[in-house]
């Protein structure tokens, strides 16, 4: 009768290479997507900004809150705009119809500095499946009339990381906010806490 044998040490430990080096892939991978994804969201925010500098050296005003009878000559009749008073009114990441904030993206896609049709004002979206915005009103202490982009349902551990290339790492202070939660919740001075928590995060011109 045979006896069974069993794994010799050489074969555990090549067995347990092969492990470590498919889960090192694995994590290697999902690290790279993060990235990726980061990377996205800055490049939106900088296409975004330049969009909107190139909207007010053409048209000599902000998307969005360009005057109404200066969009209708300009776009046609079906192209609503704003009052001309400097500031995109409109909440950022949910905008009402004829919103500042909404008519913001009409406006840029009528003037064709970014993609979509011209009297679509739907939000685009962002790289970790939030929305994107654009507003002047007041969020989280961004006061006096400073225009703002927004992006929703973002991971925590991702605003932390967009906080530290690019600001002072406390999220309610510098040109980086962001909220406790997606009602705007204003937070305490710091990222640490749940891993889980989901934020929107605004990013001042």
């Amino acid at each position: 009768m045979n006896k069974q044998q069993g794994f010799t040490l050489v074969e555990i430990a090549i067995v347990m290479v092969i492990i470590g080096l498919l889960l090192g892939g694995v994590l290697k991978g999902q690290e790279i997507v993060k990235n990726a994804k980061i990377k996205n969201l800055e490049n939106d925010f900088s296409g975004i900004t330049a969009a909107i500098y190139s909207y007010q050296d053409r048209y000599r005003a902000l998307p969005g809150d360009d005057l109404d009878t200066k969009t209708k000559a300009r776009f046609g009749a079906t192209i609503a705009g704003g009052d001309n008073d400097g500031n995109i009114e409109g909440v950022a990441l949910a905008p009402k119809t004829n919103d500042e904030s909404g008519m913001f993206w009409t406006h840029l896609r009528s003037a064709g500095l970014i993609d979509g049709e011209f009297d679509d004002d739907s939000l685009p979206g962002n790289a970790f499946s939030g929305l994107t915005g654009v507003s002047s009103e007041n969020v989280l202490n961004i006061t006096g009339g400073r225009t703002y982009i927004g992006f929703s349902k973002i991971p925590n551990d991702i605003a932390s990381i967009l906080e530290s290339r690019s600001d002072n790492e406390n999220p309610t202070t510098g040109s980086i906010r962001a909220s406790k939660d997606a009602n705007n919740t204003a937070d305490d001075a710091t990222y640490t806490g749940d891993d889980d928590l989901i934020r929107n995060v605004f990013f001042i011109l």
